[in-house]
């Protein structure tokens, strides 16, 4: 009887648990994106739809003061159209911030791969200390910005510090998404191969073991870049002067703006990691090939 009532409600009861639990987790998501194209949110729900003004300002294209201080617009590039020149204006702090992320994400790949790929591969003395040291920055930025504050003054007050100290952050997650891809691939046997018809390990390393990890190293990136740009601490810590990092400008909203400036700040973050992630998604579906033309 027991049996029975399990194979009958079972199934259903998961499914619908887990359906609740997504829409749990959504549902603050919808709501925020919602509530940036209503005029006002005092109750439990927004109201007064709809309007594009809270997107203007955080976007710049209305007139804001003070702490509302919204995002300056900079020149991108300049085109000739006509016998005049078209410049192309982005904002500043999103352009600025997806360039520190996606910095830090070129020093995790370049330096988190390798490692990854050793730990994985080899055995050599040491190796225990080696992968030990290699997650051991995972430590909140907090504690990571005031050691980098106080051993790099110099080299922290610049963008170039903010994109060492992103990588530093978020190193950790690169070698373990990576690490975990290579422990599930037979490298030894792929390595013989190449070599066997005559590639050398630099090649056997771009051109075979690299493609087949991609999964893995998308997935890495995918994770560095969304923390990396979300990243407050550190950047609260370090940053000092010039353009605002995209967390820094989320938080000077939601502490001195009204909610649906907020919610629009918020929503503008949400969907530039969505499109981020599903462009990295789409480079690991179709790979990659570092073998050149």
């Amino acid at each position: 009887m027991t049996l029975s009532l399990s194979r009958r409600f079972g199934r259903s009861i998961v499914t619908l648990a887990l359906f609740a639990t997504v829409a749990f987790l959504i549902a603050p998501i919808v709501l925020t994106v919602v509530a940036s194209f209503a005029t006002s949110w005092t109750g439990v729900l927004p109201s007064g739809f709809v309007t594009f003004e809270n997107w203007r300002a955080v976007l710049g294209l209305a007139d804001t003061i003070g702490s509302q201080r919204s995002m300056g617009w900079r020149p991108l590039f300049s085109l000739p159209l006509g016998g005049e020149r078209l410049t192309v204006l982005v904002p500043a702090e999103l352009a600025f911030s997806i360039g520190l992320a996606l910095g830090g994400v070129l020093i995790n790949l370049v330096v988190g791969v390798p490692i990854a790929y050793a730990v994985s591969r080899y055995e050599f003395p040491g190796k225990e200390w080696v992968n030990a040291v290699s997650v051991l920055p995972l430590v909140p930025g907090v504690i990571l910005g005031v050691a980098f504050l106080r051993a790099y003054p110099d080299l922290s007050a610049t963008s170039f510090g903010l994109i060492v100290g992103y990588s530093l952050l978020k190193a950790p997650f690169m070698v373990m998404a990576v690490q975990s891809e290579f422990e599930s691939m037979p490298l030894r046997q792929l390595e013989e191969s190449a070599r066997s018809l005559g590639a050398s390990w630099p090649r056997t390393f771009l051109t075979v073991i690299v493609p087949n990890a991609r999964s893995g190293i998308v997935s890495g990136a995918i994770i560095c870049w969304a923390l990396a740009a979300a990243e407050f601490n550190f950047s609260y810590i370090v940053w000092a002067k010039g353009t605002q990092p995209l967390a820094l400008f989320l938080q000077r909203h939601i502490s001195n703006s009204s909610f649906t400036k907020a919610a629009a700040a918020v929503s503008m973050f949400f969907f530039i990691i969505v499109a981020v992630t599903l462009l990295l998604q789409r480079v690991g579906r179709r790979g990659f090939d570092t073998r050149g033309s």
